[in-house]
């Protein structure tokens, strides 16, 4: 019992000195806010009207429209992906080519540019990732996705152009746009000395859309 009593009483020495180390609850207290905020956020979206979760999506969608257009991207969109975008303009493109296509023909061309869009977008993310990019296959489609959207852009103004040398520029101009813009984007992707390797299908496939956009026909002829 006396050995006990020593000990006990050491240790209340030691514990009163400060020699002892008490359990941060810092690191705890912090994760635990944290986590709070995030179901709070969680709960916040749930609740939260359809029309403002309609609206908080295209305010997005437009914020990403930006970044394409301007050469100056914010990496941001990386975490913040969606494929509401994507699909938006692909949908608008498959459109507008099937309109002035053939009427026997206005289903198949509808098919055929959402399967390269998405097929093309899918073939073109994991040719990066087998080469060591670490982007994650929808934050790759998402990029891809949007990046079409000079393209898009072309596509209505060849509608006007009966013109091919003038569609010819403006898809060539798209085309240019859309891979600046993707290699914005992917501009931190470690690929070392493979980066042409990822290139090269991203161009081809831009190029292959562009080629659709081109060989469409106009309103005028």
């Amino acid at each position: 019992m006396a050995y006990g009593g020593v000990a006990t009483a050491d240790y209340e020495a030691d514990l009163a000195a400060g020699a002892v180390p008490m359990p941060s609850v810092a690191g705890n207290s912090a994760s635990a806010a944290a986590a709070a905020a995030a179901r709070r956020n969680i709960e916040d979206t749930l609740d939260e009207p359809v029309l403002e979760t309609v609206l908080r999506d295209l305010r997005s969608i437009r914020d990403k429209l930006k970044m394409v257009l301007l050469p100056n991207p914010n990496k941001s969109v990386l975490r913040d992906w969606d494929l509401w975008g994507p699909l938006l303009l692909c949908l608008t493109l498959s459109i507008r080519l099937s309109i002035t296509a053939p009427s026997s023909q206005a289903s198949t061309v509808f098919t055929t540019i959402f399967v390269i869009i998405w097929c093309g977008s899918i073939v073109v993310t994991y040719n990066s990732k087998f080469l060591g990019g670490k982007l994650s296959v929808f934050q790759s489609v998402c990029v891809l996705g949007y990046c079409i959207f000079p393209l898009v852009l072309a596509s209505i103004a060849s509608l006007f152009l009966p013109s091919i040398i003038l569609r010819a520029i403006f898809v060539a101009a798209a085309i240019g746009w859309s891979i600046v813009a993707s290699l914005g984007f992917l501009s931190d992707v470690n690929l070392g000395n493979r980066r042409a390797l990822a290139v090269y299908p991203m161009c081809l496939f831009y190029f292959v859309i562009g080629w659709m956009i081109l060989i469409s026909k106009s309103l005028f002829g």
